[in-house]
């Protein structure tokens, strides 16, 4: 009898519960898209960022070089055995024996200043296929060099240990072009290679030549030395930091630290970005609720007699009130489900729209959208327990 009851309120008051359906499906498909947002943006905002490139630094010591322009300031006759300098194999061993839940592209650099044409040129000797991944925004003008220059003995592979990627200023300088032949010279040491690239960062990566690690290491006849290693750790701030202190702990005498603009830009961010969304599922919450309580004040006055019939058969207040609550339960969980099902594509599109990627659906979202609706629902139910207070003779009497 409950059920039938329930049935027949819902079919009799279309009109009315349509425009509280309508609210809350507006509703839940906007907290859904919104939550499937949040959920999935530390993700997101993680993978922009490491477009930016590295974010950990490990050098010998805080005062090494970091930076290809800090190197540029060293003259061309500086002596092989520059200070800070850290064994490769050691250091890559130790970054290899700590745990990572994450992806992290690690990539050596040995920087010196050496000679072409008789002019200075700030050359970079790293892992090329690493760096790549490290510099994901980089146009190369012809081929990317794809191995590290080890790999040569194989017969079925290219001899990439000849070639180098070269930043566009410095091709602009040497007039250099893909296939281009190019001499570099450092203290006597010289460097036969060929330009296999153009690279156009729009940074200072311009204006370097960028070698394999071992063509720069034997130029400056450091075999096995490097004097720094880029990461690009992906995860929050909190777990790159926790990532830091466990690489400081395997190197104790290497200085690791975060480059804190781009750490602290992306903390900052995500932070930001999630009380936007939290401000909003609040603001349309207060809204549902409003439009549902609008259009159960209107429903309870409209309902005033049939509560007054209940109420005269032996209805007690208590199952009166039960049934017109599970009529707003019902609306609000047909209205979150629906909601739910919209949610997903507008969520899918606002992660094409903000990230170019789809956001990966979370299906938890669904229950969680439902609880809150119902909850919002029965907040703005609040005017139909007005209805226990009609009295039975009143309504009889037509007042």
């Amino acid at each position: 009898m409950f059920g039938r009851i329930l049935v027949k309120l819902l079919r009799g008051s279309r009109g009315r519960l349509s425009v509280a359906l309508i609210a809350v499906i507006s509703g839940a498909a906007v907290i859904s898209a919104l939550l499937n947002l949040d959920l999935d943006i530390e993700r997101k905002l993680t993978q922009e960022f490491r477009l930016l490139g590295a974010n950990l630094v490990i050098s010998a010591n805080a005062g090494s070089a970091s930076s290809a322009a800090a190197v540029a300031q060293l003259p061309s006759e500086a002596t092989s055995a520059q200070p800070g300098l850290l064994d490769e194999k050691s250091t890559l061993d130790a970054i290899e024996s700590v745990p990572k839940s994450d992806a992290v592209v690690a990539a050596p650099f040995l920087y010196l200043v050496a000679r072409s044409s008789n002019q200075p040129v700030v050359v970079s000797g790293t892992w090329l296929d690493e760096t790549r991944k490290l510099e994901p925004t980089w146009k190369i003008e012809g081929s990317s060099v794809d191995s590290r220059g080890e790999d040569s003995r194989h017969e079925d592979s290219r001899d990439d240990s000849s070639h180098c990627l070269v930043g566009r200023n410095v091709a602009a300088q040497f007039h250099l072009f893909a296939g281009s032949p190019l001499d570099l010279n450092y203290q006597g040491r010289r460097a036969h290679l060929t330009v296999s690239g153009i690279v156009d960062s729009g940074g200072p990566d311009d204006d370097q030549i960028f070698v394999n690690l071992p063509v720069a290491q034997a130029l400056a006849a450091l075999p096995g030395k490097i004097e720094l290693v880029q990461l690009s750790a992906s995860g929050n701030p909190a777990s790159i930091s926790a990532y830091s202190a466990r690489l400081a702990k395997v190197l104790p005498n290497a200085d690791v630290r975060p480059i804190r603009q781009v750490t602290e830009a992306e903390g900052a961010l995500l932070n930001r970005t999630r009380l936007l969304i939290v401000s909003m599922v609040l603001l349309i919450l207060v809204l549902t609720a409003l439009c549902v309580l609008a259009t159960m004040s209107a429903l309870a006055m409209e309902r005033r007699e049939d509560v007054g019939l209940m109420k005269a058969l032996g209805g007690s207040i208590s199952r009166i009130v039960a049934l017109f609550l599970s009529e707003v339960a019902v609306l609000a969980a047909a209205g979150g489900l629906i909601g739910c099902l919209a949610g997903l594509a507008l969520s899918s599109w606002m992660g094409q729209r903000v990230f170019s990627a789809s956001i990966t659906p979370r299906w938890e979202v669904f229950p969680l959208t439902i609880g809150l609706m119902i909850l919002v629902a029965m907040t703005g139910a609040l005017p139909l327990r007005l209805l226990g207070k009609v009295k039975p003779a009143v309504i009889l009497r037509g007042e």
